[in-house]
C-alpha cells in the first residue's frame, strides 16, 4: 500500500458538531509572537501581523457588526482588495455568526446589485472604491441597512477603522453549529443568473485538509496563495487552508507582473506556493536562472488545466514538480497531486482523501478506464462536509447536481488504470480564462445593452497563455459596420457594465448564429469552430 492509499483509507473527517473559525484564530492567539501575515503592496508599503493582531481586529469588527443590530445568519458583502483588513473583516464577520458574500472588488454595480437583492444582505464592508462606484445602492437594495467603508467615514457610510478604535477588542465568539450556513459565494452560469454557492461552517474546517494534504503546509511555513480576494481559491489558500494550521500567509496587493512575483518569492523566503497555470505559463517565461528559492520546497496550482510543458521547465529550473489540483468553488480539492505521489504531468492527480470520486455517464453509471464521462462525488450516505450545502434559493440547479447518490461536477475527465484523472473539458460552456471563471450569459448581456447590438454569442478560445480567452460573435443591428473601431467600443462597454476580466478579448462581426429548432444559440458549434481555428493555426 503506497502512502498516498493508506491516508486516504484512514482518513476521517472528524468534524466537531460546534465550530466557527474564529476561535481557531484565537487558539493560535495564545502565543504573542506567531506571525499569522506578511503584507506588502505594488508601493512598497509592508505589515507584519500575529494571530493576536488578527485576534483583537477581528474581535473589533465582530462588536462593531454586532452593535449595528446584525444578528446571527445575517447576509454580509464583503468587498474588499488584498489588504490586512480583509481577514480581520471575515472572520469577525464569522465571529458575529453573519454569513459572509466576499465579492472580487472588480466587480460592477450592477453584479453587487443582484448579489445584494439575491441575498436580502443586511450591510455591506467595502473599499473605498466600491463605496464610490456603489453609491446608488441605498435606492436599489432595500435590505441593505447598514453601509461600512475601510476608510474615513463619508455621508452614508460608517468609516471602519474608526469604528473599530472605538470598539472593544474582546469578543465571545458566537455558538455556531457547523452545519448553519457560514458562506455564500456567487458563481457564474451559462444561461442565468450567477448561481449562490451556499456553504457552511464545516467548510471552513474542511479546508484544514487542503492545507495539510494538498498545500503540504508546516508550522514554520510561510504560505503564498495569489488569488484575488472574492474568490473561493482565496478560502484554500489565503484563509482556511493555512490558518486552520496556523501558518504564516503572504499576501500581495498589487498587479501580477512576473518579475515582480518572482522577486517576492525570493525574497520573502515563500515555502510553498499556488497560483493558476495562467501565472505559471508566464514567469517560465522568464529568465528563471536569476532566481533562487533556498526555502521553496513545495508548489501547487489550479483553476485550469496545467500545461505539462510548464511543469517541467519549473522542475528543470527549480527541482520541484508543481503538483496540479482540481476543486469548485462548490467544494475543496477534489483531486489532486499529493505530497510523495508520483505526479504525472496533465493528470489532475488522484482523489482527495474523503472524497469517493466517481466517472459517471447520464444515467449514473460508472465508467470503465479510460471512459470520459462527468466528474461524481458520491453524497450519499454521508455528504461530505466539503461540498456546499445548496445553490441558494435554486432548487432547479440543486435538482441538476445532486442526483442519485452523487453530487454531479459538470466537467468531463477519464480514469486511467492507476487512478489518476485526466480533465477532458467542461461538461456546460462556463469559461476558464486566466484562472477565472466566466458565464457567457453575463457577458452576452453586457452586450446586449450596447445599441449596436441584435444578439451574441461568447464561447472559450484557445489561448497559450490564458488557457482560453473571451470570444464573442456578435450580430450587429441593421445599417451598423463592424470594424476595429466598434471592437474597442464594444470591448470597453463590457468593462464598464460587468467586471473588467470578462471583457472579450476577441469579437468577430458575423450575419447569423448557430440555433436549436427552438431558438437556442448552439455555442458548441462556435467553440469547436474556434478549437480548428486555432488548432490550425499553430
Amino acid at each position: 500500500m503506497t502512502e498516498y492509499e493508506k491516508i486516504y483509507r484512514e482518513f476521517r473527517w472528524d468534524t466537531p458538531a460546534q465550530f466557527n473559525f474564529g476561535d481557531v484564530i484565537d487558539s493560535f492567539a495564545i502565543d504573542p509572537a506567531r506571525v499569522a501575515l506578511l503584507w506588502e503592496d505594488q508601493d512598497g508599503n509592508r505589515a507584519r501581523l500575529t494571530f493576536v493582531d488578527i485576534k483583537r481586529q477581528s474581535n473589533r469588527v465582530a462588536n462593531v457588526l454586532a452593535g449595528l443590530g446584525i444578528r446571527p445568519g445575517d447576509p454580509i458583502l464583503l468587498v474588499l482588495p488584498r489588504i490586512t483588513l480583509w481577514q480581520s473583516a471575515y472572520i469577525g464577520a464569522l465571529k458575529a455568526g453573519a454569513m459572509v458574500i466576499p465579492c472580487t472588488s472588480m466587480l460592477r454595480e450592477k453584479d453587487l446589485l443582484y448579489r445584494a437583492n439575491h441575498s436580502g444582505a443586511k450591510a455591506i464592508i467595502a473599499s473605498p472604491e466600491s463605496a464610490t462606484m456603489v453609491s446608488d445602492l441605498k435606492n436599489e437594495c432595500p435590505s441593505l441597512e447598514h453601509y461600512l467603508v475601510a476608510g474615513s467615514s463619508r455621508s452614508g457610510w460608517i468609516g471602519l477603522p474608526e469604528a473599530m478604535h472605538q470598539a472593544s477588542d474582546g469578543f465571545a465568539t458566537v455558538k455556531t453549529s457547523a452545519s448553519d450556513p457560514a458562506i455564500c459565494y456567487y458563481t457564474s452560469g451559462t444561461t442565468r443568473d450567477p448561481k449562490a454557492v451556499l456553504h457552511a461552517h464545516a467548510y471552513c474546517y474542511s479546508h484544514k485538509f487542503t492545507g495539510l494534504n494538498w498545500l503540504d503546509l508546516r508550522a514554520d511555513d510561510i504560505h503564498w496563495t495569489t488569488s484575488d480576494t472574492g474568490w473561493a481559491k482565496a478560502a484554500y489558500g489565503v484563509l482556511f487552508g493555512p490558518w486552520m494550521n496556523g501558518v504564516t500567509v503572504f499576501m500581495y496587493n498589487g498587479r501580477f507582473e512576473p518579475k515582480k512575483e518572482l522577486e517576492l518569492l525570493e525574497r520573502y523566503c515563500v515555502t510553498t506556493f499556488c497560483a493558476p497555470p495562467t501565472e505559471y505559463r508566464m514567469l517560465v517565461k522568464e529568465d528563471l536562472s536569476k532566481h533562487r528559492f533556498p526555502r521553496l520546497r513545495h508548489c501547487t496550482a489550479a483553476g485550469e488545466p496545467l500545461n505539462p510543458e510548464v511543469i517541467e521547465v519549473w522542475r528543470r529550473n527549480f527541482d520541484l514538480t508543481i503538483a496540479d489540483g482540481y476543486g469548485q468553488t462548490e467544494t475543496i480539492i477534489l483531486v489532486c497531486n499529493m505530497p510523495g505521489m508520483e505526479i504525472r504531468p496533465g493528470s489532475m492527480g488522484r482523489p482527495f482523501p474523503g472524497h469517493d470520486v466517481r466517472i459517471v455517464d447520464e444515467d449514473l453509471n460508472e465508467y470503465r478506464e479510460g471512459e470520459a464521462g462527468q466528474v461524481a462525488v458520491r453524497v450519499k450516505p454521508d455528504k461530505p462536509p466539503s461540498i456546499m450545502l445548496e445553490y441558494w434559493k435554486n432548487p432547479e440547479e440543486n435538482a441538476a447536481v445532486f442526483r442519485g447518490d452523487y453530487y454531479l461536477t459538470g466537467d468531463q475527465a477519464y480514469r486511467d488504470s492507476d487512478g489518476y484523472l485526466w480533465f477532458v473539458g467542461r461538461a456546460d460552456d462556463v469559461i476558464n480564462s486566466s484562472g477565472y471563471r466566466i458565464g457567457p450569459f453575463e457577458v452576452e448581456s453586457a452586450l446586449l445593452e450596447h445599441p449596436a447590438v441584435t444578439e451574441s454569442a461568447v464561447v472559450a478560445s484557445p489561448d497559450p497563455e490564458r488557457g482560453h480567452i473571451v470570444k464573442a460573435f456578435v450580430r450587429l443591428k441593421p445599417g451598423v459596420t463592424g470594424g476595429d473601431a466598434l471592437v474597442r467600443e464594444l470591448q470597453e462597454h463590457c468593462k464598464r457594465v460587468t467586471a473588467p476580466y470578462k471583457y472579450p478579448r476577441e469579437i468577430e462581426f458575423v450575419d447569423d448564429l448557430p440555433k436549436t429548432v427552438s431558438g437556442k444559440i448552439r455555442r458548441v458549434e462556435l467553440r469547436k469552430l474556434e478549437e480548428q481555428r486555432k488548432s490550425g493555426a499553430r
